[in-house]
C-alpha cells in the first residue's frame, strides 16, 4: 500500500484521514472525550443490525452462536474505550472503530454479512438503470442535467446500512430511489458548491476523473454510474475505485466489475455511451471509510495523471476526507446520515454535502 499520488507532500504534515476531531492534544489520554463517547455510541447502536445480518449468514457454520460472540466482543471493546481510550489500540477514531468491527467479523468467519441484501438491491437497481438514464438524457440543458445527476447521487447514497436508523427503515419499508430524488432537503445544502461546479462543468471537461465509490444498489448503479456515464460522454476518462474487501454494504471491486458487465450492451456501451475509457480499480481498502495515505499500487498508477478526484459517500467524502487537499480539482459528495455529523457541520439530518475545490493551474 502506498500514498494516493494526488495528495500534497509531505503526507505526514498535509493529510489526516479524519474530519471530526475526536480529541485534542490537551485532552487527558486516560479519559474519553465527549466526542469519543458519542461516536462509540454510534457504533454500539449498529451492533443489533450487524448481529442480525450475521445470524442469517448461511455461509458460516454456527452463525447465530458466532454472531452472539461478535456482538459481545465488540460491545466489550467499545465499553473498554469509554473507560480507557488507550486500550485496544486506541484512542478510537472513525477508522479504528470500523476496523475493529470488520476484523472481529472476519476472525469469526464472517466474510460478507451484507452479501444477500447487496445482491437483491443490485438486481433491483439494474432493472431501473435504463429508466433513470433516459430521464436524465431527456434534459437538454447541460447545467440542469448535471443537477439531476447530482440529485441522483444523493438519493442513491441513502442506501447505507451502516446507519442504525436507516438500516431499520430499510428493513421495514425499503427506500424508493425516485421518491428520494424528489424529497431531498432543499438547497442551499449544508455545503453547496454546485453552482461553481456547474460553471466549470459547462466550460471545460476534465481529462481524467477518479471516483471513490461507496454503497451497492441504488448508490452505485442509479447514482454514480449515470454520472460517470455523463463524464464519459463528455470525453473524460473515468476510474471507479472500489473496495478490495467487503465492509457493510459497500460495493467491492469484483462486484462492481460484474455490475458494469451486466449493464453494458453487446457493443460494450452503457446505453449508447462508449465505455472504452471506463476503468474499474481495486483501491486496496477494506473499510467503509478511507485513509488515502494507504491505497493499492494499481490505483496509484491509474490516478497519477487525473485532474479530478471525487470522494462519494458519508464515510469517504465527509467523515474522513472532507478537508483533504489534492494537487488537482476535487469533489466531496454525500448525504449526512448521522446526527453527530449534522451537528458538526451545522446542518440537518439527511442534508447534502457538495464540496468542490478547484486548483488554479
Amino acid at each position: 500500500m502506498i500514498p494516493f499520488p494526488l495528495l500534497p507532500t509531505p503526507i505526514e504534515t498535509n493529510y489526516r484521514a479524519c474530519t471530526i476531531p475526536y480529541r485534542f492534544p490537551c485532552d487527558n489520554l486516560k479519559k474519553a472525550t465527549p466526542t469519543e463517547i458519542s461516536w462509540i455510541n454510534v457504533f454500539a447502536n449498529s451492533i443489533p443490525s450487524f448481529k442480525k445480518r450475521a445470524e442469517s449468514d448461511i455461509t458460516v457454520p454456527d452463525a447465530p452462536a458466532r454472531a452472539k460472540i461478535f456482538a459481545e466482543r465488540y460491545a466489550g471493546i467499545l465499553e473498554d474505550w469509554k473507560k480507557d481510550p488507550e486500550s485496544n489500540g486506541g484512542p478510537p477514531d472513525g477508522i479504528i472503530l470500523g476496523r475493529v468491527r470488520e476484523h472481529l467479523l472476519r476472525e469469526l468467519g464472517f466474510k460478507d454479512i451484507f452479501k444477500k441484501v447487496k445482491d437483491e438491491e443490485n438486481a433491483k437497481a439494474i432493472s431501473l438503470f435504463p429508466e433513470v438514464v433516459s430521464l436524465s438524457d431527456a434534459i437538454e440543458d447541460d447545467g440542469k442535467r448535471l443537477e439531476n445527476l447530482v440529485r441522483g447521487i444523493f438519493a442513491g447514497n441513502i442506501f447505507d446500512l451502516g446507519s442504525a436508523q436507516l438500516a431499520e427503515v430499510f428493513s421495514k419499508d425499503g427506500i424508493s430511489f425516485l421518491a428520494t430524488c424528489q424529497n431531498l432537503v432543499p438547497r442551499p445544502w449544508v455545503i453547496d458548491d454546485l453552482d461553481n461546479f456547474q460553471a466549470k462543468w459547462i466550460k471545460k471537461p476534465w481529462k481524467k476523473a477518479v471516483i471513490f465509490v461507496d454503497n451497492s444498489g441504488a448508490d452505485i448503479i442509479l447514482g454514480i454510474l449515470p454520472f460517470a456515464r455523463e463524464l464519459l460522454r463528455r470525453g473524460t476518462q473515468v476510474v471507479l475505485a472500489a473496495n478490495e474487501l467487503p465492509a457493510i454494504n459497500d460495493v467491492t471491486y469484483t462486484e462492481l466489475t460484474d455490475i458494469v458487465s451486466q449493464l453494458k450492451d453487446g457493443n460494450g456501451q452503457l446505453i449508447g455511451v462508449d465505455t472504452s475509457k471506463l476503468l474499474i480499480a481495486n483501491s486496496g481498502n477494506d473499510l467503509a471509510v478511507i485513509d488515502l495515505s494507504r491505497v493499492s499500487h494499481e490505483l496509484a498508477y491509474l490516478s497519477s495523471d487525473a485532474d479530478l478526484v471525487i470522494l462519494e459517500g458519508m464515510g469517504r467524502g465527509i467523515e474522513t476526507n472532507l478537508y483533504a487537499q489534492f494537487k488537482c480539482d476535487s469533489l466531496k459528495i454525500g448525504m449526512v446520515k448521522h446526527v453527530e455529523v449534522a451537528q458538526f457541520l451545522g446542518g440537518r439530518l439527511y442534508d447534502c454535502v457538495f464540496k468542490y475545490n478547484e486548483v488554479q493551474s
